[in-house]
């Protein structure tokens, strides 16, 4: 796996890549199921975001909160602004909840 942004933020990244990848294993194959109902897709996937959380959430957070501050720290958030003005998002994602983390 490749390094992080900072090396500070490089255990976080191998952290969260080592959890991310053990929970999508486990979503992929069942979601793909061509034999589920949509309802029981949907609550299939409502029930993995919650079980992401749980074993995720924390160890995102971190991470993110980590290369957040590199981006800063590496005078990089000009750049992507400028990035976002010139390529913005079609859909744009929902905000962050920062109060958790």
């Amino acid at each position: 796996m490749a390094s992080s942004l900072s090396e500070e933020c490089t255990p976080l990244k191998r952290k969260y890549d080592a959890c991310f990848n053990a929970w999508f294993e486990g979503y992929l194959e069942p979601a793909l199921s061509a034999s589920i109902t949509p309802e029981q897709r949907t609550r299939f996937s409502q029930e993995k975001a919650a079980e992401f959380e749980r074993s995720c959430g924390t160890i995102w957070r971190e991470y993110r909160q980590c290369v957040q501050k590199a981006v800063k720290d590496k005078g990089l958030e000009a750049l992507l602004d400028q990035a976002r003005s010139e390529n913005p998002l079609k859909d744009q994602p929902p905000p962050l909840d920062d109060s958790r983390s």
